[in-house]
């Protein structure tokens, strides 16, 4: 297909910490660079507070719809439909609250002179919706989805864990586990403290946590 169209407002909307988030990227099958929606109504989060440290990225945000006030390194930015904002630093710490209902941001970015890698949070934000129905098969699949183009990636082996734990598939949950806390062992034991989602394992001798 030489050209592929879609419109924001048709895009599924996931709610996922305490974000809208609207799946540009997977939608397009973009695989060039990193883009991606978000939409809030006055008072709400629309770009999380956050940096881009560890992924290098740089980042563009466009105001689609609405007003959003950012705070970038805790300076405030009032941006009106049709702002564009360039962060250039990933160090650069940066959200974005929505001033008018309906406030929709458009956020692209990648890392400079290095071919875009698909971040592993997208295959979790999409798994929002199933976590919320309880549909952990659906969870699972989507993890082995992200590892196939993530090999070895924690955070994936970690949620990877939790879907299957909550389906009582304790020796899957616990290898995948310990595969997760091989890669990012600091990470891991921080997200797993008070993990609800891994309570079915914590009796096993071989719990990793």
């Amino acid at each position: 297909m030489a050209f592929r169209t879609a419109r924001i407002d048709e895009l599924d909307q996931i709610s996922v910490a305490g974000i809208q988030w609207l799946p540009v990227r997977h939608t397009l099958g973009v695989q060039a660079f990193g883009i991606n929606a978000y939409r809030g109504d006055a008072g709400e989060e629309v770009i999380e507070d956050h940096t881009e440290e560890g992924s290098d990225h740089e980042e563009v945000y466009l105001v689609l719809t609405g007003h959003a006030r950012f705070a970038l390194d805790g300076e405030a930015l009032d941006a009106p439909a049709g702002t564009l904002v360039f962060l250039p630093e990933p160090g650069t710490r940066r959200n974005a609250i929505a001033e008018q209902d309906g406030t929709t941001v458009l956020a692209l970015g990648g890392k400079p002179g290095t071919p875009y890698d698909v971040s592993a949070w997208e295959w979790r934000f999409r798994a929002q919706p199933h976590i919320d129905a309880q549909d952990w098969e659906q969870g699972v699949a989507l993890m082995r989805e992200g590892l196939a183009e993530r090999p070895g990636d924690a955070s994936l082996l970690y949620n990877l864990a939790c879907f299957e734990a909550s389906l009582g598939r304790g020796d899957e949950a616990v290898a995948h586990l310990r595969e997760a806390l091989d890669a990012e062992p600091a990470n891991v034991r921080e997200w797993g403290a008070d993990d609800d989602d891994l309570d079915p394992l914590r009796d096993r001798p071989d719990f990793p946590l």
